[in-house]
């Protein structure tokens, strides 16, 4: 919306109150979600900061720092967690490209099963792939069963396989978006001027797709360097950040250099998403409106070869993830290889609780997180230039936290004895709070694009039949921006179910969550449980993606 539209739509007409009523909801569409961001993020961050300056003495000072730096282990952690986010995202993204590459620029056979690939690793927690690198290649998997090889699969190479698996969806989505954005004509021309197939590639594609690479190696970078499922299961003596946090509050309580590790964890995913941020608005930003999509064209070679490369790597990670779902099933892995449902009968742990209590804190953060989200991108859109400009960065901030960290930063903000904040310490209600502000920025960012997709001129023909802002949001925005909003939600209750490394430092013996059971079960030894529960959290989240698409499809049926 221009600047013009947004401060006429806020300016009081002669003989009205400054205030009118129509400016005071648009300031509160505003203010309530920004309240939310003051008291449930950038004061929890407020906190770390303090309490990372706050030495064993109580006295203030430098002294955690130097510490820090005089440990050997947590500097051994740092460049271990430098080197594996280093490796992941160079493996990602040659192998995200060619992924995206081959679903998009080409007519190879299995898109299907590749696109199924993609998904299965946003059903479950992070530490599920590293369970089935477990199942398969561990000192029990089938493959020492059936062959007698010794794999150690636990350290470098085990946490490399497992976080690339995790990684690839992200980068494979990006990437697709930039090959997307690029404009056939250009291949046209370039045609006519003779150019090969390699010529193109190399003049024309990889440089029209260098910012999306850039966005994509620095998402998986983030990714990586502040995962803690798969480096606590499958990790085992490579010690990282996030990992090392977890030791320093968890093992050791010591606060003040967790909160150190914090401060280190946070400054390459800060420095990271602003480079990302950059990329990002370099590759989309230069998009032409009127350019043709690139329509890929036969060639029985080159789609034989990119349906063997894709197709064996996408099945790598379908077997990886329907191993645990199928040891889930077995008596004893892998010696009795017999069907039973008794793993699913958890008693330990806290039962089916926590699974219950995942869904339910999900629900509520994914509600509630899609009001706040809603109102937010409605008033943004309508504020002043200015305002907005500030509205947008603070809203954009808490994608460059780090999961662990912000689940440190509540154990500081909510525990404090004698304080209204205290009541919210242990509940579910602050889990699914730290869930929604973690993801945040992604949720707000997809429901700007919805609202700026709104017609101007629909809300501009409301307004001239004398309705006001309640009228435009019902008559004009909510008929058109219904399927990002059922989107967002659907994003906002995925990730709240699967997320681990937000809310490990949250839960408490009565309230727990079932991506944390998952990792008691495997630390305790039950690991044919955790796959069961595994299995049961991708069940529940896949069958509300069916249900998300069923609902988009009906909405825009009904919308024609």
């Amino acid at each position: 919306m221009s600047a013009a539209h947004a401060s006429s739509a806020l300016a009081a007409p002669a003989g009205r109150a400054p205030w009118s009523a129509d400016r005071l909801l648009l300031w509160t569409c505003v203010g309530i979600p920004l309240a939310g961001l003051a008291l449930f993020f950038l004061y929890p961050l407020a906190t770390v900061a303090w309490h990372s300056l706050v030495e064993k003495d109580g006295s203030i000072g430098l002294g955690n720092y130097a510490e820090v730096f005089a440990t050997r282990g947590i500097l051994t952690a740092t460049l271990n967690s430098l080197a594996m986010s280093f490796a992941t995202t160079a493996v990602s993204i040659v192998l995200g490209f060619a992924i995206a590459y081959g679903l998009d620029r080409s007519c190879m056979r299995g898109k299907s099963i590749v696109q199924l690939a993609l998904v299965l690793p946003l059903l479950a927690p992070s530490l599920v792939q590293g369970l089935g690198l477990i199942f398969l290649l561990g000192r029990n998997g089938l493959v020492h069963r059936w062959t007698g090889w010794e794999i150690d699969i636990y350290g470098f190479w085990g946490l490399l396989i497992s976080n690339v698996f995790y990684a690839l969806p992200q980068a494979v989505l990006i990437l697709q978006a930039a090959l997307r954005n690029m404009d056939a004509r250009y291949y046209d021309a370039a045609e006519v001027m003779g150019a090969s197939g390699a010529r193109q590639f190399f003049d024309i594609t990889l440089p029209n797709c260098k910012f999306g690479l850039l966005s994509a190696a620095f998402v998986v970078f983030v990714i990586t360097i502040t995962d803690f499922g798969n480096a606590a299961v499958i990790g085992g003596n490579y010690r990282v950040l996030a990992t090392e946090i977890y030791s320093q509050v968890s093992g050791q309580m010591n606060f003040g250099m967790g909160s150190v590790v914090g401060i280190l964890l946070l400054l390459p995913s800060l420095i990271s998403v602003q480079i990302e941020r950059v990329a990002s608005q370099r590759q989309f930003g230069s998009a032409s409106p009127s350019g043709l999509k690139v329509a890929p064209r036969p060639a029985r070679g080159r789609d034989a070869a990119f349906a063997a490369g894709v197709l064996l790597a996408s099945g790598t990670i379908i077997v990886t993830v329907a191993t645990v779902v199928f040891a889930s099933f077995m008596r004893l892995w892998p010696y009795r290889m017999e069907w039973t449902l008794k793993h699913y009968d958890i008693t330990v742990s806290g039962g089916y609780a926590p699974l219950w209590t995942s869904l339910y804190l999900s629900l509520a953060a994914a509600g509630g997180g899609v009001l706040l989200l809603f109102f937010l991108s409605f008033g943004v859109c309508r504020i002043p230039r200015a305002w907005a400009k500030l509205v947008y960065m603070l809203a954009v901030l808490p994608v460059g936290v780090p999961g662990l960290v912000l689940g440190l930063s509540y154990i500081f903000a909510f525990n404090v004895p004698g304080t209204p904040l205290y009541a919210l310490y242990g509940s579910a209600a602050l889990i699914a709070l730290c869930n929604f502000y973690h993801y945040h920025t992604q949720g707000f960012l997809t429901m700007m694009t919805g609202m700026r997709a709104v017609p101007q001129a629909l809300e501009e023909a409301v307004s001239c039949l004398g309705g006001g802002t309640l009228r435009v949001l019902r008559d004009a925005v909510l008929p058109l921006i219904g399927p990002t909003v059922l989107g967002v939600f659907f994003f906002l209750f995925m990730r709240s179910m699967v997320t681990l490394s937000a809310v490990i430092f949250l839960v408490t013996p009565s309230v727990s969550v079932a991506p944390v059971s998952v990792l008691r079960l495997d630390e305790a030894g039950f690991v044919s449980q955790a796959a069961a529960y595994s299995t049961l959290i991708m069940l529940v989240v896949g069958g509300s993606l069916l249900v998300l698409r069923a609902l988009i499809a009906w909405a825009a049926k009904r919308r024609a």
